[in-house]
C-alpha cells in the first residue's frame, strides 16, 4: 500500500470534482492538480464565479430554462413563434436546439424523464406547468408541441405519457424525427442531425 498520498484539501476537492456528470476519479485528480499547480487557473476566480452563478440562476417558473432577475431569454424573446412549443427533457438540451439553428418556437424543459426505478414520477417533472401553458393559451388547438426527448425507454415512456395529456386538449402532438441515435439524448447530436430530426417531425397517433 502507498504511504503517500493527496493531503486531506486535495482530497476533498477531487471527491467535490468526482460528482460532476461525467467525470471519473482520474480526471477528477487531474483537473484538482491542474487548478492548485497552473497561476493562469485563479482558483479564487473560480470559485467566486460558481459561487455567483449558482446565487444569480434558477429554473425559469413558465419554461424551466435557466433565467436571473433580468428574466429569461427563452420566454422573453418577441420574435418567436407562439404556435411551436417544444419539449426537452432538460433545460441543458435547448442550447444544441437553439445552435442548430433549426427550431424558433418557444420551450418547455421538464427537468428529467420518467423513470420510476430512479424514483421519478410525474409529479416531480414540470408537467402541470406544461399542461397550464396549453390550458391558457387563447386557441390550445392552434399550437403544435414537440415532443424533442430521448428514444430511449424512459425518453418513449414520457412521450407516450405526454401525448396522452395532450391529446384530449386538441393541440397538435408531434415527435422529432429519429435521427436521433438510439438510447441518445439531444446533448450527443449534431447541428445536421438535429436540424434533419426537427424538420422530420411527425403527428402522434391517437
Amino acid at each position: 500500500m502507498p504511504t503517500i498520498d493527496f493531503p486531506p484539501p486535495v482530497k476533498s476537492l477531487v471527491a467535490a470534482l468526482k460528482r460532476l456528470p461525467g467525470i471519473g476519479p482520474r480526471s477528477a485528480e487531474r483537473i484538482a492538480v491542474w487548478v492548485l499547480q497552473n497561476p493562469e487557473a485563479d482558483p479564487a476566480h473560480i470559485a467566486e464565479t460558481l459561487s455567483a452563478a449558482a446565487a444569480a440562476v434558477r429554473p425559469c417558473p413558465v419554461c424551466g430554462f435557466f433565467a436571473t432577475d433580468d428574466g429569461c431569454a427563452a420566454c422573453d424573446d418577441r420574435k418567436r413563434d407562439d404556435s411551436l412549443l417544444c419539449v426537452v427533457e432538460q433545460a441543458t438540451d435547448v442550447i444544441p436546439l437553439e445552435r442548430s439553428g433549426s427550431f424558433q418556437g418557444r420551450y418547455h424543459c421538464l427537468g428529467g424523464r420518467l423513470s420510476p426505478l430512479d424514483g421519478v414520477d410525474p409529479e416531480h417533472l414540470n408537467i402541470d406547468s406544461l399542461l397550464r401553458r396549453i390550458d391558457n393559451a387563447a386557441d390550445p388547438a392552434s399550437i403544435e408541441v414537440i415532443l424533442a426527448l430521448g428514444s430511449d425507454v424512459e425518453g418513449e415512456a414520457t412521450s407516450n405519457y405526454l401525448a396522452g395529456l395532450l391529446r384530449v386538449r386538441g393541440c397538435r402532438i408531434t415527435r422529432i424525427a429519429q435521427g436521433l441515435p438510439a438510447g441518445g439524448g439531444l446533448e450527443h447530436a449534431d447541428d445536421l442531425t438535429l436540424t434533419r430530426a426537427m424538420q422530420g417531425r411527425r403527428d402522434v397517433a391517437p
